[in-house]
């Protein structure tokens, strides 16, 4: 189906796409019967493209007794029509057929039962279909549902208006100004013109021309006439074959049905001309961070991680005879059950405080609101339940991430191994020397010859071992502690890094890519709409 269009238009097909995705998009976020009313016209459009488009459909509408009935047979040519003083008159629909092939399943999709073939051939008005529909202020309601269901389908509209109920709010309100987007598809005739002086006519039709400005209609054809005496038929006929000769009145109608119910989604979503301007969410990552980071008790981590190294680089270089002192001391690190980096279970962290809740709850409302900074009710509410979404997986996915983040914690440096070494060697010097010293303690006591031992400088070696081995082990392990500090801070400091990212994932998946998902798909519906309108 080719929908044909004015040079400068985007195309109908196009227009019906952007609307149907701008639906979509607005699903579950803006009121339903916008929604509902997008995909209504999408869906008229699919079936009105589907039958005749050789055929244009042309509704008379007006109220009862402006004799729009009369003005019926005057245009068929034939007494079609009942008219009567009995009112309503007309109480179904009605149509007269102008080359009537290929009409059926069009008429079957209006539910017009009545219809009266004016012939086939050569004519001017080969193509129309005439509509006689019930009064739109009928004591009937059956009658009045009649009118607006025609009226939301039908490819041209003909308000037949009559000069003392031309001002009446019932067809202004009601109907036409609900019409703003269909002027290339509404023509008003001003029946009964008979009736009055000339003067009076054209003070009507000045007036009637005002309402329609401010119905929004403001350069809409407006036909004096009257069915009886036959005055202005010729016009209304004139305008009537110039709609039906071009073929695209069904087409100007659906167009007009994609503005109007873009029109209305663009009110419902609360949008002005200018614009939403947003904040980018990868911004807002901060504030939320540090948040995060103090909930999952990352500062308790970093501080167990430079606790711990101080803690192991001891047990590893500090002076062999005490060191296993150290070891019946906890590990901090392995107490927490974190530094794994596999998923164990929950650590033994424990649970963010009041406070600490507080200030992320504020964190996360404060984040959603930014995130949803320039776009209007009721999306912006939207985004901000879409930053809280998760509130109840933070928690379990912040202490995951702390359990399973890995910064190197248990990694050995170099040095604990050659500090180790070098305390080993000193503990067997100094075994040496006592063994030595004891040797000749023993030789001594006996009465025994034992030699003089060798010296460095004046004092004898086995007490240089002794000695030495002790000062130097003491001074060893007094410097391995301070290397054992400063490795726990720069630890410490990675560690804070690697903990400070994975909770910052943990913000972006649950809070921030929420938000963000329903602040890029209100701004791809903004975009479509435009479109669509």
């Amino acid at each position: 189906m080719r929908i044909l269009r004015r040079d400068g238009e985007v195309p109908l097909e196009q227009r019906l796409a952007a609307l149907e995705a701008a639906a979509g998009l607005a699903e579950g976020r803006l009121a339903e019967g916008a929604v509902e009313q997008a995909r209504g016209v999408v869906a008229q459009a699919g079936i009105r493209g589907s039958l005749s488009v050789d055929h244009t459909v042309v509704a008379l509408a007006g109220a009862t007794g402006s004799g729009k009935s009369s003005l019926f047979n005057a245009l068929a040519g034939s007494g079609v029509a009942t008219v009567g003083v009995t009112r309503p008159t007309t109480a179904k629909a009605q149509a007269a057929l102008w080359s009537p092939e290929g009409s059926g399943p069009l008429l079957d999709w209006l539910d017009v039962p009545n219809r009266h073939s004016m012939g086939s051939g050569e004519n001017p008005l080969s193509g129309l279909i005439l509509v006689d529909l019930p009064d739109h202020d009928s004591i009937e309601y059956s009658h009045r549902l009649e009118v607006d269901r025609l009226v939301a389908v039908v490819d041209l509209l003909v308000w037949v208006l009559d000069p003392q109920k031309y001002a009446d709010a019932a067809v202004h309100e009601g109907y036409l100004r609900a019409l703003a987007r269909h002027r290339d598809v509404t023509v008003v005739v001003l029946n009964q013109v008979d009736r009055l002086p000339e003067e009076a006519v054209r003070r009507c039709l000045a007036d009637l021309d005002r309402l329609l400005i401010e119905d929004g209609l403001d350069g809409v054809p407006v036909v004096a006439a009257s069915a009886r005496t036959g005055q202005g038929l010729t016009e209304l006929r004139g305008q009537l074959i110039g709609k039906v000769s071009r073929r695209r009145a069904w087409a100007s109608r659906l167009a007009a049905d994609v503005g109007t119910a873009a029109d209305t989604l663009h009110s419902a979503a609360g949008l002005g001309e200018a614009g939403p301007h947003t904040a980018p969410p990868d911004r807002l990552a901060g504030p939320l961070s540090a948040a995060l980071a103090e909930a999952a008790g990352v500062p308790l981590v970093v501080g167990a991680v430079a606790k711990a190294h101080r803690h192991r680089a001891v047990v590893a270089t500090g002076w062999p005879v005490t060191r296993w002192l150290r070891r019946l001391r906890p590990d901090p690190l392995r107490r927490l059950r974190v530094s794994s980096g596999k998923d164990l279970g929950r650590t033994s962290l424990p649970a963010p405080t009041a406070i600490q809740r507080s200030r992320l709850d504020t964190a996360i409302r404060e984040t959603g609101i930014a995130v949803a900074t320039g776009v209007p009710e009721p999306w912006a509410a939207t985004i901000r339940l879409a930053a809280r979404a998760h509130m109840d997986e933070l928690a379990d996915e912040l202490d995951r991430a702390v359990a399973t983040t890995s910064f190197g914690a248990a990694r050995r440096p170099r040095w604990w191994t050659v500090f180790g070494l070098l305390q080993w060697l000193l503990i067997g010097a100094i075994a040496v020397g006592a063994l030595w010293l004891l040797a000749l303690f023993i030789l001594s006591y006996l009465r025994l010859p034992d030699g003089e031992p060798p010296t460095v400088g004046m004092i004898p070696w086995p007490t240089t071992l002794l000695i030495g081995g002790g000062v130097l082990g003491v001074f060893l392990a007094l410097l391995s502690r301070l290397f054992a500090w400063l490795g726990g801070h720069r630890r410490a400091r990675k560690a804070a890094k690697a903990l400070q990212a994975s909770v910052s994932d943990v913000g972006q998946r649950l809070v921030l890519s929420p938000a963000g998902a329903e602040l890029h798909r209100f701004q791809a519906f903004a975009e479509i709409l435009e479109k669509a309108r």
